[in-house]
């Protein structure tokens, strides 16, 4: 199985964008509502090749938050994939 992966863009609250290494571009409120976006794009770019793809979401590392400890962050950032 290939992977697209969805780089994120910008992050805040309510609203998170991201593009692939295609030029596909995604924005939603949050991530499930992203994975359903960067799936439908890919719907729309490929048709039914599609099903060959996994849909992987990468975060990239954030800076911590005032107070914040970088192991919060460790188990928080990455890339997920779903479905």
């Amino acid at each position: 199985m290939r992977e697209m992966v969805f780089e994120v863009l910008s992050e805040a609250r309510g609203h998170i964008c991201a593009a692939s290494e295609r030029g596909l571009r995604v924005e939603a409120t949050c991530l499930e509502a992203l994975h359903h976006e960067a799936r439908e794009a890919l719907i729309v770019s490929l048709g039914p090749a599609h099903i060959t793809y996994r849909i992987r979401i990468r975060r990239g590392q954030a800076e911590p938050p005032p107070g914040g400890s970088p192991q919060a962050l460790q188990q928080g950032g990455g890339s997920e994939a779903i479905g």
